[in-house]
């Protein structure tokens, strides 16, 4: 989310469902890699069963993160980056990566609120909650 005026940057992870609707969310500071954060988000959902495919970008692009979902029967799709796994992804299943849309999409309705564009809250804890609120606002929004 960047610089804010109170810190030096928090990111906020979401995990969509097919339809864009949040099935987990966290936040985490700044300076840590997506890939390091993707356990922590998992451990976050507001479901039982965990996701059978989970699509991300290039920088999800890691054989140690694959072979960690692959462990737990998520099939991990992200296109290949330089220099990354020497995977090549298969095309049925990559063609679901034209869906990302929708993570972006519930990115842009947790962010309507002002109060998590701006973040006002000095506490990680009090901004989270405001992000599960706003989580709830959606879920409830397309009942």
């Amino acid at each position: 989310m960047g610089k804010t005026r109170r810190g030096a940057a928090t990111k906020l992870m979401a995990i969509a469902d097919r339809h864009g609707l949040p099935v987990s969310a966290t936040i985490a500071s700044g300076e840590r890699h997506e890939v390091r954060l993707v356990e922590q988000t998992l451990q976050a959902r507001f479901t039982y069963d965990a996701p059978e495919r989970l699509i991300g970008d290039r920088a999800y692009d890691s054989a140690k993160l694959e072979a960690e979902l692959a462990s737990q029967g998520i099939e991990l799709i992200s296109p290949i980056r330089r220099g990354g796994s020497a995977r090549w992804p298969d095309g049925r299943s990559f063609r679901r990566y034209k869906r990302r849309w929708k993570v972006e999409r519930l990115f842009a309705w947790l962010l309507r609120n002002r109060r998590l564009t701006e973040r006002y809250e000095r506490k990680a804890a009090n901004f989270l909650g405001f992000v599960l609120l706003g989580c709830l606002k959606i879920l409830l929004n397309h009942l």
